[in-house]
């Protein structure tokens, strides 16, 4: 599947002003539009193009394809984008184990890589590279922060998460901040459905909390077979867990559910104020997380290319670099290692005129990087 996608066609009365463009930009967005993590890459494309139609920029052009979350089939499609479509920058992946396949070839080609969600450890540290920026977080930071935000009343965790690299930066995550017992550290499939086996540890674990990063459909089954099972041992999460895109297909079963993110869709700022109700307009459905960080990845995008030139990479990159965006999700700038610094919120799924979404309890951290900067030297 492949969509062209001129702003000029697609600008939306929503006042917002054309970004002049130093030239022309082609961007190609890879991500996950078919399958079990189909909701994710959808908000990722949704969020991305609200912010290409609010610029009202003629001068953009997107290309999107479906990476159906197979590796292999998104270094096809980022090749042909870069060889045959001769595309200035790459965004869009939403799996680690598809970026980390991408990335490095990508790069190596001299084009621009800006991440709206996948994070791995090794683009952070020493494999980092000055053409790869990520416009959402490092994969351990949401996990720190509910690994820190456990230390408030629970002392022995089962912990689980899907065995690709997100996964394991999640528990390595969560580990780093909980200063109690793990009672259990459990990698299940990737796309997993059937989460029997992983209950039936859960109820005999002695643990009294779990932690799990089950993004997509991996989340929604494992929700609806908790609440079936009667295991009362409450469950967190990073806010990938029960992000809006999953809430109405786990149903009541996430109610009072806590997890943790950069955003919410009751952020009291100026930028979130026009963003929520702008999507949902736009969509007709509230926005997740991963439409924010796609938003985000466009908003970085329209900046740096209304003041430098694509073609003029070390120009282009310095602007990135500068983050010289609003983002509904507040304070945002980027570390050395081209990560987000931000803060980050404990949230708890509530019931909101009838809606389930996730509304803030506390602020966890307070702008917060990733542990990995320091061995970034490039």
């Amino acid at each position: 599947m492949k969509t062209f996608l001129k702003a000029a066609t697609l600008a939306l009365s929503l006042g917002a002003s054309s970004l002049a463009m130093a030239e022309p930009v082609k961007i190609g967005l890879i991500t996950t539009l078919s399958g079990g993590g189909a909701g994710l890459g959808l908000d990722t494309r949704d969020g991305f193009m609200l912010a290409i139609k609010q610029s009202g920029n003629k001068d953009v052009t997107v290309i999107t394809e479906d990476d159906a979350q197979k590796p292999e089939l998104a270094v096809q499609i980022a090749d042909k984008m870069i060889q045959s479509e001769d595309v200035d920058i790459l965004t869009g992946i939403v799996w680690s184990n598809l970026l980390m396949a991408v990335v490095p070839g990508a790069v190596a080609q001299g084009k621009i890589y800006v991440s709206t969600n996948a994070a791995p450890a090794a683009l952070a540290g020493e494999k980092c590279d000055p053409l790869y920026f990520n416009a959402a977080y490092q994969n351990d930071n949401l996990h720190e922060a509910m690994g820190e935000y456990a230390n408030k009343g629970y002392k022995k965790m089962f912990i689980m998460a899907p065995n690709y690299p997100a996964g394991k930066d999640s528990l390595t995550g969560f580990k780093r901040y909980f200063k109690g017992t793990v009672a259990n550290e459990v990698y299940t499939q990737v796309g997993q459905t059937d989460y029997a086996a992983e209950i039936a540890q859960i109820r005999a674990s002695g643990a009294d909390g779990v932690f799990a990063f089950l993004p997509g459909g991996m989340g929604i089954a494992f929700m609806k077979q908790y609440a079936q099972s009667g295991v009362k041992i409450p469950v967190m999460g990073p806010g990938f867990s029960f992000s809006q895109d999953v809430l109405p297909a786990i149903g009541d079963a996430a109610l009072g559910a806590k997890a943790s993110g950069q955003w919410a869709k009751d952020l009291d700022n100026e930028a979130n104020k026009k963003f929520v109700p702008a999507f949902q307009k736009e969509y007709g459905r509230l926005p997740s997380i991963y439409a924010v960080q796609a938003y985000d990845a466009a908003q970085l995008i329209l900046s740096a290319a209304s003041k430098a030139s694509v073609k003029d990479t070390a120009a282009f990159t310095a602007e990135l670099k500068k983050a010289d965006i609003q983002s509904p999700r507040g304070k945002f700038k980027f570390n050395t290692n081209r990560h987000p610094i931000q803060d980050i919120y404990v949230t708890e799924v509530v019931k909101d005129g009838g809606v389930l979404t996730n509304k803030i309890i506390e602020k966890i951290f307070t702008d917060h990087g990733d542990a990995y900067a320091q061995a970034c030297k490039k």
